[in-house]
């Protein structure tokens, strides 16, 4: 049996990238929650999060992400803005520079920058030694 997420939402827009409700919307939608890597709708709830955010895990054994949660409180944690930061660092900008273009903490670069480098590092040497 397939078990899916679904979220009741109020009926929203999206105005420059910001979900907006509908003013005067009555009722609620029900809204399937998908995975954003594989997007596979065989995902459960898992908690919550710090800032008390619904966080979500993905129970399709071929998915890459574990858990995930649908609007994070800080732009820094976006899947979309670490592939930001890591395509900046390979053309030659600075952490103060991407910080500043992307809008986030210069802290933020440089601990996504560590872990990038420590996970290509790791895959080199499991590559080398086979």
């Amino acid at each position: 049996m397939l078990l899916r997420s679904w979220l009741w939402t109020r009926p929203v827009e999206v105005k420059d990238n910001q979900r907006v409700a509908f003013p005067g919307a009555l009722g609620m939608v029900l809204e399937l929650v998908l995975c954003p890597t594989c997007e596979s709708s065989d995902v459960v709830k898992h908690g919550q999060s710090g800032e008390d955010k619904q966080r979500y895990k993905c129970r399709n054994p071929e998915c890459g992400r574990s858990t995930f949660i649908r609007e994070y409180a800080y732009r820094g944690y976006l899947p979309e803005v670490k592939q930001q930061i890591a395509a900046m660092a390979v053309n030659g900008s600075g952490i103060r520079d991407t910080a500043r273009v992307l809008k986030i903490s210069r802290t933020t670069v440089i601990e996504t920058l560590k872990k990038r480098s420590s996970l290509e590092s790791r895959q080199r040497s499991t590559f080398s030694t086979t």
